[in-house]
């Protein structure tokens, strides 16, 4: 066999996502008729004018060196923007020596589970959850643990504490959670940390809580997502840009240590050498000089919020059990019919893409995601209302 037996079996098990949105490729290509493709989070809001405005001056005026080799962990000035930004908000003493810049959330985690990960310790994951979390935790040498979630998606503390062994190393947290819109109230989140202080102290180790925010700031109605920072001193947070700058395709994020974590020297140490070894090497050096200056940027989230109420209402008045998303910005009801896959399979056939619970660990649900054009809305919500009501052959 050309390629590798693991990579050929994981290809086998690969996201539903990228599978719908190959599909969508197909079905476009086909030449016939409009396609209403809500399979893929894909931001579709334009980068804030401030992002555009900072752009333009760092190109007609470059910063000396900016294009030149630098620290692994990334440019001082630029992580020392984003400390500044991270102890305001969350009245924490971060430096500069907590915070590695990365290629995004994905290359952040990788870089974090590499750095914490030894072959056979154990993960755990909540269901539903992002389905790249599975492979990047087997990238090295990790074994997944699935914890479900409680019926309206929170964490469910006690079944998080059955999961936790002496090998538990890790617990991945997504919050605003993709794919449920879910945001974990304080109240789980110092559950979950007092639960997890204790078991540290009986199996005499560390856990850390790996916490996925790339959609912190993506929430409505006044609210504010919590984070594990302040629940836990154990936390690792990772943070890319892809979504409130709308910045997905530039690839630019941090990871920031919380200053009072176990080892924390160590461990920003050990990510300055993770980051160099599996290749990323440096977070994109012109990225690094515009995001410095608009941690406080967020793009405008009137139009995320209006898709959100124009969807959830017309979909509950359907008929669809679905929970109004808090945060982030996607859907996750109930398949009509309870067959995930068939259904999502019988929308396509009318030349709509939502992806099956099935991809998320949670067999029963689809997911929606409101991160496309008015035009696709007006196409495409229209066929799911009427997939509630006439089962689609």
């Amino acid at each position: 066999m050309p390629i590798a037996a693991k990579i050929a079996d994981a290809m086998t098990r690969a996201s539903w996502i990228r599978k719908m949105f190959e599909e969508g490729e197909r079905l476009r290509a086909s030449g016939q008729g409009p396609v209403y493709d809500f399979s893929i989070g894909n931001p579709d809001l334009e980068p804030p004018p401030a992002f555009l405005d900072r752009l333009r001056r760092l190109v007609a005026a470059p910063v000396p060196g900016m294009h030149r080799y630098m620290p692994n962990v990334g440019f001082p000035a630029t992580r020392e923007a984003v400390a500044k930004a991270l102890a305001g908000e969350f009245a924490l003493p971060f430096t500069r020596e907590h915070v590695v810049m990365v290629t995004g959330a994905g290359g952040g985690l990788n870089v974090v589970l590499k750095a914490l990960l030894d072959p056979g310790d154990e993960a755990i994951v909540l269901t539903p959850y992002f389905v790249e979390y599975l492979f990047y935790v087997d990238n090295h040498g990790g074994t997944v643990v699935k914890v479900p979630t409680g019926p309206d998606f929170d964490i469910a503390v006690d079944a998080v504490a059955n999961a936790v062994t002496a090998r538990t190393k890790v617990v991945i947290v997504n919050s605003p959670n993709n794919p449920t819109g879910v945001v974990y109230p304080d109240a789980t989140l110092a559950r979950l940390g007092e639960m997890l202080r204790a078991k540290a102290a009986e199996f005499r180790t560390a856990i850390y809580v790996v916490s996925d925010e790339p959609y912190r700031k993506i929430v409505y109605d006044g609210r504010r997502c919590p984070s594990p920072l302040l629940h836990y001193e154990n936390t690792i947070l990772v943070m890319s840009h892809s979504k409130d700058l709308a910045l997905a395709g530039e690839r630019i994020g941090y990871v920031a240590i919380h200053p009072r974590a176990a080892d924390a020297e160590r461990l920003f140490a050990a990510m300055a050498f993770t980051i160099r070894t599996l290749g990323f090497v440096n977070a994109p050096a012109l990225m690094q000089h515009v995001v410095a200056g608009l941690q406080d940027v967020v793009v405008d989230l009137g139009t995320y919020r209006r898709r959100r109420d124009r969807i959830h209402e017309t979909l509950a008045s359907a008929g669809y059990e679905l929970i109004r998303p808090e945060g982030a910005f996607y859907f996750f009801p109930k398949a009509p019919g309870g067959d995930d896959v068939a259904f999502c399979k019988a929308l396509a056939r009318r030349r709509v893409l939502v992806v099956p619970g099935t991809g998320f660990g949670t067999p029963g649900y689809f997911r929606i995601s409101y991160a496309v054009s008015d035009e696709i809305i007006d196409g495409g919500l229209p066929v799911m209302v009427d997939a509630a009501k006439n089962p689609i052959p």
